[in-house]
């Protein structure tokens, strides 16, 4: 059986871009602004450099002058845009600030969270500036007006700083989609890329060496899929891989050590045993997941020191890491997740840190440390961790009525 994972404080919300976006003929945002030419995707978005020859800062090379305005946080570009015309061909398009970023190598975090507003079921996506701890806003993402927003399969590639989401549901007639969504950070829009091979909602998904993995999940009139597809995103064409052998949907996934796992989860209370499938793209062979995997993974997990860790929803959102040798699940050492942190969840992960986006969209980042390897009953060594909590405060009043869905991070 399947489960699908259905104190304020004041802090403005900056717009990463303008609502300036290329839209395919079926979908819409409301009140879009007309472009001009200039501003067209058609035409070049970045701006031409002022001619005169005003240093960016008196005393400075140009080089290393620029190396510190790519610095600026992003909520400071509104006023120091004002400074000079250098300044504001630099900090007023968003695509020339991340351009120049990207080519000198600079990468860093940014959260994505896919959010809906709980009574009136619109999506957004917030984003907050991992670095400096502010939130943002992106163009909106343009996709049907009563899409399920748990339907979608959202998936980062984060070196790239792209971000996919795929699929969906649309709520009112139980459609599945075969959308496919792109934003790229560097350029600050989306784009309607090739659409999936077969239209599918709740489903697995996952980036092996650069390509995207989906399986499973809800097709026409609420069917479990079989099948699964691989997208080159260089060439942007899906192709179908081999069969999971089961229908299925996915209410959770995660790739480690090469492979794609996918499980369906289970409805609580634990009546009927949840199934898990394991996909190695090597062999394009699907197998099925172990018995002590599936059952314990009873949340949303993330990969860091190569190790899968669970926030249960079960066990007061405890952290968990499963061990391969003995094909169980340890509890982490350390505390829950901080109280203000409210199920329903999404989570993320950043070199060793958890990042957990709750109701409202209040944040914690769990530090993982390794504790290193003790002797179990069975004489057998495990490693074991520890974590420590630290919420992220400043959380916008008007979140308080957004519940995330998928939790993504790129870099910038």
């Amino acid at each position: 059986m399947r489960r699908v994972r259905v104190s304020s404080h004041q802090s403005p919300v900056h717009k990463l871009g303008d609502s300036q976006m290329k839209l395919s003929p079926k979908f819409r945002v409301a009140m879009t602004p007309s472009l001009s030419p200039r501003h067209s995707l058609l035409a070049p978005s970045v701006p031409e450099a002022p001619s005169d020859s005003t240093p960016l800062i008196p005393g400075l090379p140009d080089d290393v002058a620029l190396n510190c305005l790519l610095r600026l946080p992003v909520e400071t570009h509104v006023s120091c845009r004002l400074v000079c015309r250098r300044w504001r061909w630099l900090l007023a398009n968003k695509e020339c600030f991340f351009t120049h970023r990207k080519a000198l190598g600079f990468s860093d975090p940014w959260l994505f969270t896919l959010a809906f507003h709980r009574c009136t079921g619109k999506i957004q996506w917030q984003v907050l500036d991992l670095t400096h701890l502010s939130w943002h806003t992106i163009p909106a993402m343009p996709c049907r007006d009563r899409a399920c927003p748990r339907g979608f399969g959202c998936i980062a590639i984060p070196p790239d700083g792209t971000l996919l989401v795929c699929g969906g549901l649309v709520s009112d007639m139980d459609c599945p989609l075969h959308l496919v969504l792109k934003y790229e950070i560097h350029r600050n829009r989306w784009t309607v890329m090739s659409r999936m091979l077969t239209a599918r909602s709740f489903f697995a998904g996952g980036v092996i060496n650069g390509r995207v993995y989906i399986a499973g999940g809800y097709s026409t009139d609420q069917f479990e899929l079989d099948s699964a597809e691989v997208l080159d995103p260089i060439k942007g064409n899906w192709q179908p891989i081999a069969s999971m052998g089961m229908n299925m949907s996915s209410y959770d996934s995660a790739v480690l050590n090469e492979r794609l796992y996918v499980t369906e989860g289970c409805v609580w209370p634990f009546v009927a045993s949840p199934r898990g499938q394991v996909y190695d793209p090597k062999t394009n062979i699907w197998q099925p997941m172990s018995v002590g995997m599936r059952e314990g993974w009873t949340g949303s997990g993330v990969v860091i020191f190569g190790h899968l860790f669970v926030i249960s929803e079960h066990e007061r959102m405890r952290l968990k890491v499963y061990d391969r040798e003995s094909d169980s699940w340890d509890t982490v050492e350390g505390s829950s997740t901080p109280e203000r942190i409210h199920k329903p969840f999404s989570v993320a992960s950043i070199g060793s840190k958890i990042v957990v986006v709750g109701r409202g969209l209040h944040v914690a980042i769990g530090e993982v440390e390794s504790k290193g390897c003790c002797i179990s009953g069975a004489n057998t060594k495990k490693q074991k961790f520890s974590i420590r909590w630290q919420e992220v405060g400043n959380v916008p009043s008007e979140f308080r009525d957004l519940t995330p869905s998928s939790t993504q991070v790129l870099y910038a």
